[in-house]
């Protein structure tokens, strides 16, 4: 078993000894010197707002088919499937689902676990669930309580209190207080992607190591999803999204999850969906029926497969991490990856949500399609997050510590409570 999160100097805030920050940011340096260089800086935010505004896009245009078969897409939107964003169940084009919520509370609560180091409680699992159940508030009140003082900004987001097909295993993991864990993990047979479609923000965190950023993800995937093939496709996803984060290659980024999730019990259906993607890539053009076979769990366009840990199905976390990983490796653009990636019959909101994710911190926000970005549900709050959460990263101490505290960082971000 890794090391729990939290031991050691990087995993406060990436800072190795002497106040330095460990990793290659851009593909280009590696900063030792404790200050991110401006080159540094803006490479990392746009990364940050790739990976978190490619993440809603996709999700916002898989939602209106999610749960149909490729036949009633293409019967619906033409015979190459959806291919622009269109109005769904739950509101007109760019509308985003339960995931892109939740995926904002994870950034949250990412943020207030590192302004929690000053008061020496550094326990990020906790500031997390703290993050889903002020989330799960948000789907049973009509709007932000003003007496509750740990809601912070983004709680206060009235559009987010809008009721978006949440997971069931969500709701449940988060209707109590009590914790789950990797010992004692809540909904044990939940093995949908919803866990992971909210777990792209864990490998934003540059300065950590893989393998603190796969115990955190999967530990915080726990409190709601305890199928060993659900919470670690939730920390292959954030491995991933952290190597790319960081300047990978995304075969190396996948090829470094996979050596990291060789030594987890129960690996080995998402060790072998990452697999089937992967081989996927030679086999020809990119084509519906290649995203539809790894969507059913059979990379060979069978009926599904039977690995150690249960038979797959075709909304099985795993298989929409497979689906995400190929469309993103073998996408011409970021469009181009996003449609294969929703167009099967599989949990196409969940692996548009991923493989936007991917595409995001590849390439960064500017490769995002503008048109897609304008009717965006919620895009000034995801940039506004985004872009806390990269100057969290990269000026905390000047943020708040011993000797400098901001109000307005600690209204929006308080630590203070509970």
């Amino acid at each position: 078993m890794a090391a729990r999160v939290g031991r050691g100097p990087e995993a406060a805030g990436g800072r190795a000894p002497g106040g330095t920050l460990g990793g290659t940011l851009g593909g280009r340096t590696r900063v030792t010197t404790g200050l991110w260089g401006r080159a540094e800086q803006q490479d990392f935010r746009s990364r940050v707002r790739g990976a978190l505004l490619g993440s809603a896009v996709g999700d916002a245009l898989g939602a209106p088919v999610a749960g149909l078969s490729l036949d009633a897409i293409r019967e619906a939107h033409g015979p190459q499937g959806l291919t622009e964003p269109a109005a769904g169940p739950y509101g007109p084009r760019g509308t985003v689902t339960a995931a892109t919520q939740l995926t904002l509370f994870t950034v949250d609560g990412l943020i207030r676990a590192h302004v929690r180091r000053d008061t020496g409680a550094w326990h990020p699992p906790t500031d997390i669930h703290r993050a889903y159940l002020r989330w799960a508030a948000t789907q049973h009140d009509w709007g932000p309580d003003e007496r509750r003082k740990d809601n912070g900004w983004l709680a206060q987001q009235e559009w987010l209190y809008a009721r978006r097909a949440p997971d069931r295993a969500c709701l449940t993991g988060f209707a109590d207080e009590v914790l789950g864990t990797l010992d004692r993990p809540k909904n044990p047979a939940a093995r949908d992607a919803a866990a992971a479609a909210r777990s792209a923000p864990f490998g934003l965190l540059v300065g950590w190591e893989p393998g603190l950023v796969l115990q955190l993800s999967t530990e915080c995937a726990a409190q709601s999803h305890g199928h060993p093939a659900a919470y670690l496709t939730a920390g292959a996803l954030a491995v991933i999204v952290h190597g790319l984060t960081r300047g990978d290659s995304l075969d190396a980024a996948v090829q470094r999850a996979l050596g990291l999730l060789g030594a987890r019990p129960g690996h080995q259906a998402v060790t072998d969906a990452l697999q089937r993607a992967l081989a996927a890539v030679p086999q020809g053009p990119p084509s519906a029926n290649a995203v539809t076979a790894l969507a059913s769990g059979d990379g060979h366009g069978g009926t599904g497969s039977t690995g150690s840990t249960g038979s797959t199905g075709s909304h099985d976390a795993e298989n929409a991490l497979a689906v995400a990983v190929y469309c993103a490796l073998v996408a011409e653009d970021i469009p181009h990856g996003l449609r294969l990636a929703v167009n099967h019959g599989g949990d196409s909101a969940s692996a548009g949500a991923l493989c936007g994710a991917l595409l995001g911190a590849l390439h960064g926000e500017t490769a995002l399609p503008g048109a897609w970005l304008a009717d965006l549900e919620g895009r000034a709050t995801l940039l506004e997050l985004a872009d806390d959460f990269a100057l969290e990263m990269t000026q905390g101490p000047s943020l708040h510590g011993p000797k400098v505290s901001s109000s307005g960082w600690q209204a929006r971000y308080p630590t203070d409570i509970g």
